[in-house]
């Protein structure tokens, strides 16, 4: 009887086993959720932020007169709007966005403490929040003008991830579209209208580049950049369909178009001239294409950090780990790390990578530093495509050349 009754209890535990196995299931569900639901309301805290640093930048001299009480803004509060107004906000938004990475960076499972403190507490972290932004507000001027040196750095950083995240898209998508077995005719015709897609876009954006940009004779800097970037577009297409590299034509014409993009931005960053330029020189707010401009520039800056957060996986050294259910979905430390790059990010932008210029209102990354910045990093994204697209040849030589010295050293051996 004793036997029977322990039998008994031991096939009540092993039912009742995949009925907790279940609830767990669907707690790491529920958890998993409410953590991907966070990262959009980080996301809406980093355009509020944002949206904050503009109305410092362009109003807060007039209609925050309380700046004028701190001795850290100076006469009439000037040290507190503007560029330093950006940094300022720019530099609260960096410092909360760092809490957030130093708390969370080691969560690796959904059961662990610091997911709770990522997916919620939010009460708690928007008088976090407020409390950051203000506190910069009363920190001496100096010490903001070191941050903004440091800022630079910071964006910098940030623009290179961005860079490698772009890539690494286009590298995936070309993979995506490449034939196989099973549908390689599909595949391969798709593939190849979306390749003459982004060729002829190219094409056409050049094309216009020299006839709204360098119509004339004394646009030697914008014939330059929009000859150069044409070079970069056969050099690219060149390599991609080289025998020994053969990667076809959707990820050139992917790149072309991004390439093309970037000069497109940087020319557009350039000083308003009558000369070069259809743009004229307006000290005012503009007309609505202005401010519809910079409000599809705010969000672009949103979105592209958003982007960049979510794709840990990129970054990551081993990519052959298999994702259990009780793993977080995404890398909360450097989503949070990448927000607070991006911080630097949106100051650079709003203050046109000048800290000691005047920034005109209602306007976005406008300068020569930014288009310098902006076609540096055009040629710098070109640089790593080809480099990826080469190392696996000279990988590969490297290997051909190690087996033939091997055999070599094997037959003198032998001999």
């Amino acid at each position: 009887m004793v036997e029977d009754e322990v039998d008994d209890s031991e096939v009540d535990q092993w039912e009742e086993f995949p009925v907790v196995l279940q609830q767990k299931s669907m707690e790491y569900s529920i958890k998993s959720k409410r953590s991907s639901r966070a990262r959009y309301s980080y996301g809406i805290i980093f355009l509020i932020t944002n949206l904050i640093a503009w109305f410092v930048r362009d109003y807060g001299e007039r209609v925050l007169p309380v700046l004028q009480y701190s001795k850290a803004c100076g006469d009439e509060g000037s040290e507190c709007s503007h560029t330093m107004g950006v940094l300022r906000v720019s530099l609260g938004c960096f410092i909360f966005f760092l809490v957030m990475f130093l708390t969370t960076c080691f969560t690796s499972k959904l059961y662990d403490v610091s997911n709770v403190w990522h997916s919620g507490w939010w009460i708690l972290k928007f008088l976090m929040l407020i409390t950051f932004t203000v506190i910069p507000f009363f920190v001496p001027s100096d010490y903001v003008q070191l941050y903004g040196e440091f800022a630079r750095v910071g964006a910098g950083v940030f623009l290179i991830l961005q860079l490698i995240s772009v890539i690494e898209f286009i590298t995936w998508w070309n993979n995506y579209w490449m034939p196989d077995e099973r549908k390689k005719q599909s595949s391969c015709s798709l593939g190849l209208f979306m390749s003459t897609v982004c060729y002829i876009a190219s094409i056409c954006g050049i094309v216009m580049m020299y006839v709204l940009y360098a119509s004339k004779t004394s646009c030697i800097l914008n014939i330059f950049f929009i000859s150069w970037t044409a070079i970069l577009l056969v050099v690219m297409m060149a390599v991609s369909l080289h025998s020994k590299v053969n990667r076809g034509l959707l990820s050139s014409g992917i790149m072309a178009s991004y390439v093309v993009f970037l000069c497109w931005s940087a020319i557009r960053s350039e000083p308003a001239t009558q000369k070069c330029s259809p743009q004229q020189q307006n000290s005012g707010h503009g007309g609505w294409t202005t401010v519809l401009g910079f409000l599809i520039g705010i969000c672009a800056i949103v979105m592209a950090t958003f982007s960049t957060g979510i794709d840990s996986q990129t970054f990551q050294f081993r990519k052959d780990k298999v994702q259990s259910e009780d793993d977080v979905p995404y890398k909360y430390g450097f989503f949070h790390l990448v927000f607070s790059l991006g911080a630097m990010y949106f100051a650079m932008l709003f203050i046109s990578w000048n800290l000691d210029g005047l920034p005109r209102k209602w306007s976005i990354d406008v300068g020569w530093a930014s288009t310098w910045v902006k076609i540096v990093n055009e040629w710098f994204a070109a640089t790593i495509y080809l480099w990826k697209l080469i190392l696996p040849v000279v990988r590969q030589t490297k290997v051909m050349d190690h087996e033939e010295t091997e055999e070599e050293l094997d037959s003198t051996s032998s001999v």
